[in-house]
């Protein structure tokens, strides 16, 4: 990870450019839907800001973690153990940023069945800054999840650091009109509810070392997602 621009002549690196460029962006759809729920709790004149702020604080803590890569590197060495596995500070950081994740999607849930959603004093209830500290909790975990995919797809520090830098600028141009998608459909929010528990599921069981493809789960969020578009569909001429 010498020479950060040598990279700009060779044809392999720009390969693999696009390649980590397509997965993070893929990535970024878990740090979107969150999000797209916790901006949702608050007053329509604040949402831009939070959203935006909130995006810079994971582009930021990505390329942290990128140019401190021996600090990084460190979150991998045992910390203890614990049934007989050995969890590092890595793991303990996935591992809580997946409880919190199941915690605040239970909630949401619950709260949704309960007929106590969407009203002002709702959105009220959740402050500028209470919100901040959320993405900020979750950007750290997907963050992480980021920085190690990067490492693994490419050899070049600036490959990485382009690669971050134009996936969350896809998320910042995104995120708004994904937001207004899901506030606009009570099914889709509850989807993308669902998504969050099943991200939150796969953090705890990957910092417990319980590891399986990602892809598998992106192609189950992908083809749920299909089906709630075939039955809007469905439910387009009833509703007119």
């Amino acid at each position: 990870m010498l020479r950060p621009m040598s990279w700009l002549n060779d044809p392999s690196a720009w390969t693999a450019l696009a390649a980590l460029t397509s997965i993070e962006i893929v990535l970024g759809i878990d740090n979107i839907i969150f999000l797209s729920i916790a901006v949702g709790k608050l007053p329509v004149s604040q949402q831009g800001k939070a959203r935006f702020v909130g995006l810079l604080l994971a582009m930021g803590m990505r390329l942290g973690l990128l140019f401190s890569l021996t600090w990084f590197m460190g979150l991998t060495e045992p910390l203890l153990s614990v049934l007989g596995r050995d969890l590092s500070l890595r793991d303990l950081i996935l591992v809580g940023g997946g409880l919190f994740l199941l915690a605040k999607s239970t909630c949401e849930i619950h709260g949704r069945l309960e007929a106590r959603e969407g009203g002002p004093v709702a959105k009220a209830a959740a402050s500028f800054a209470s919100v901040l500290v959320q993405i900020m909790l979750l950007d750290l975990v997907f963050s992480i999840d980021s920085v190690i995919t990067a490492i693994g797809l490419a050899d070049q520090i600036g490959v990485m650091v382009v690669a971050i830098v134009v996936s969350v600028g896809v998320m910042l141009l995104s995120a708004k009109p994904l937001g207004e998608f899901v506030d606009r459909h009570p099914t889709i929010k509850m989807l993308a509810l669902s998504f969050l528990l099943l991200i939150g599921t796969t953090l705890v069981a990957d910092g417990l070392h319980f590891h399986f493809p990602k892809g598998y789960v992106y192609f189950a969020m992908t083809f749920s997602v299909l089906v709630e578009f075939l039955n809007m569909k469905l439910r387009a001429p009833k509703e007119a």
